[in-house]
């Protein structure tokens, strides 16, 4: 009888057909079971001879990531290897900077010495429990030294699941992050514009010059860096079909577009017939490619960190309350199920990944669909009676948003909408108008007129614009027509 081999030594067994097979385990798969590899001979010698050589191997193999496999090597370090090779390829570029933040700023530099077998549960609550009090790295002035419970919620995620790698790894028998306590989970607040807000904002956009962005943001739901990244390429005049299937975001400084954050993100809308026409008479403002150009760069997208501040001027001076740009989107899809559109469309027309999605993000009933819902509750009872105004709440309600509904005067700043250029008094009844453009060879060039009157400066500033904006673009058509073709 021969002598039973060693843990790690592999194993040797005569098969049926006469040759000798060694095996031995190399690793684990994600369900925790052994990983294989085998060589074949005609004798046990030599069988025994090529699983030494393939321990080697694998042996070398190890040796080329330093420590990296052993369950004493610090947690700090198989964190990193965890995102560098697992976590990093499978998730957008934004998502990686968030990551590296919790990684590499609060959890190597509390825990990373910490040997991956000896870190402990209480380990990681004590973690939590600093973080909470005095995790804050920057803007401790305003936010306080504690850092906020979703960001506490996002290293638990972090360390959690490179502790489960390793747990699947073989490394540690246990997951020790399994069974934390966290802070509770609360949704922020969902903010939604009422029906005059939306009004008085769309009257502040077309002074402030984004009348259209906010008409179609509040006509499709689109996310911030969706409408940042359109195309006039990616409208149908004709059918009203708009296509989403790319994003814009601010990536270390610079603008990077990529495709939208999940499949069911890349959708096409039907847009309804106005906002098209208001599109197809913008169109004729802009010769850009990109619907939505930057006021400030040629040739790029509107830069979503500078429409978020665009926004936020807008916004306060249309008198609403305070609101994220996302929440003109949760503007949309709360009209929308108010009108009677059902959750499925919805959920595919704001690009979420399943209903269910969407039924948890909007499970809030608003007033006027709980009026809606009694009375079709009361219709099925088949109950008629009439009813006294003080008794019909949804006519008061309604009554109340039409006194509302005064006229709004937009504000007007002292700035000037890009492309417009400026009027400045110089003298005693003395105006100068002046715009300066970029020409056709990139250079800023200036053009000026003067009137006793700002209305005559006015006037005479439009007129040149015109005149001044046709020329360069004439310049530009006669220099696309000139420069060699490849």
């Amino acid at each position: 009888m021969g002598r039973k081999r060693k843990p790690g030594e592999g194993s040797v067994r005569l098969r049926k057909d006469g040759r000798w097979e060694g095996r031995v385990v190399i690793g684990y798969d994600e369900k925790n079971l052994p990983k294989t590899k085998n060589v074949l001979a005609h004798t046990k010698a030599e069988c025994v001879e090529k699983l030494d050589r393939l321990k080697e191997e694998c042996a070398e193999l190890n040796k080329k990531l330093p420590s990296r496999t052993r369950p004493s090597m610090p947690f700090g370090e198989w964190i990193d290897l965890w995102y560098q090779t697992w976590c990093k390829p499978g998730i957008r570029p934004t998502t990686q900077k968030s990551y590296e933040t919790r990684i590499y700023q609060h959890i190597v530099p509390e825990l990373g010495g910490i040997p991956l077998s000896q870190l402990t549960q209480t380990d990681l609550q004590q973690f939590y429990a600093r973080l909470k009090k005095d995790g804050r790295l920057i803007r401790r002035d305003k936010y306080g030294s504690g850092l906020s419970d979703p960001m506490i919620r996002s290293c638990h995620t972090a360390c959690y699941a490179a502790l489960e790698k390793a747990k699947k790894e073989g490394l540690i028998p246990l997951n020790p992050a399994v069974g934390c306590k966290l802070p509770p989970k609360k949704s922020r607040e969902m903010q939604v514009l009422t029906h005059d807000e939306m009004r008085r904002f769309l009257i502040q956009a077309k002074e402030e010059g984004c009348y259209e962005m906010v008409l179609l943001e509040l006509a499709t739901g689109l996310r911030r860096g969706e409408i940042c990244a359109l195309m006039w390429e990616d409208l149908d005049m004709e059918t009203g079909e708009l296509r989403i299937e790319r994003t814009v975001s601010r990536l270390n400084g610079s603008l990077s577009i990529s495709e939208p954050k999940t499949k069911a993100s890349v959708r096409t809308l039907i847009l309804p017939q106005s906002v098209v026409n208001v599109l197809r008479e913008y169109r004729k403002t802009t010769d850009s490619r990109w619907m939505f150009p930057s006021p400030v760069k040629e040739d790029s997208p509107w830069d979503p960190v500078a429409l978020r501040k665009k926004f936020c001027r807008v916004e306060a001076h249309a008198g609403c309350k305070v609101i994220r740009f996302h929440d003109l989107r949760h503007t949309f899809s709360t009209t929308a199920l108010e009108h009677g559109m059902d959750v499925k469309t919805l959920s595919a027309v704001i690009g979420h990944v399943s209903s269910a999605t969407t039924i948890d993000v909007y499970s809030h009933v608003t007033d006027r669909m709980r009026v809606q819902a009694a009375e079709k509750i009361e219709k099925g009872f088949g109950k008629n009676e009439e009813y006294s105004a003080e008794e019909r709440p949804h006519e008061s309600l309604g009554k109340a948003s039409g006194a509302a509904s005064e006229p709004f005067k937009p504000y007007r700043g002292k700035y000037r909408r890009a492309g417009q250029g400026g009027v400045y008094e110089i003298g005693d009844r003395l105006y100068e108008g002046r715009y300066t453009p970029t020409n056709a060879d990139g250079r800023r060039e200036t053009h000026t007129v003067y009137a006793q009157t700002r209305e005559e400066c006015e006037a005479k500033l439009s007129g040149m614009i015109a005149e001044v904006k046709a020329r360069i673009a004439e310049d530009k058509r006669r220099k696309k027509e000139a420069a060699p073709t490849s």
